[in-house]
């Protein structure tokens, strides 16, 4: 993914069918209290897999822009000190709006330790 706060939070990319799944190696720019991730890189991380998702289900339009409407996160249970996943998944795709839904998890992505759901508008 190459926009600038994805490679400051030094995510990686595993492609997937519909969407992307997003790697954070766990280090200490992305360090809350000890043996912790910090709560805003879980989220940053989970509005870079909405984003790669809902751009690779635009994919086939040329110049189509997303800009952020809102986000919501749910923190689960703390993020530990090893790798993180996060994919996002689109459930709506409207002519203006996007709707898209992302889980965060470590060990099983039975046991997400943090989700969002975002709203982007989509400029055609």
């Amino acid at each position: 993914m190459s926009l600038p706060y994805a490679e400051l939070l030094g995510l990686t990319e595993e492609p997937g069918e519909t969407a992307p799944t997003l790697v954070m190696a766990f280090g200490t720019h992305v360090l809350g209290r000890p043996g912790f991730l910090h709560g805003g890189a879980i989220g940053g991380l989970l509005e870079m897999a909405a984003v790669g998702a809902l751009k690779q289900a635009l994919a086939g339009e040329e110049g189509a822009r997303i800009k952020p409407i809102n986000l919501t996160v749910d923190y689960m249970r703390g993020g530990r000190d090893k790798s993180t996943r996060a994919r996002g998944l689109v459930t709506r795709l409207g002519k203006r709006v996007a709707n898209v839904e992302a889980i965060a998890w470590q060990d099983d992505p039975d046991r997400p330790i943090a989700a969002a759901r975002m709203n982007y508008l989509i400029v055609r």
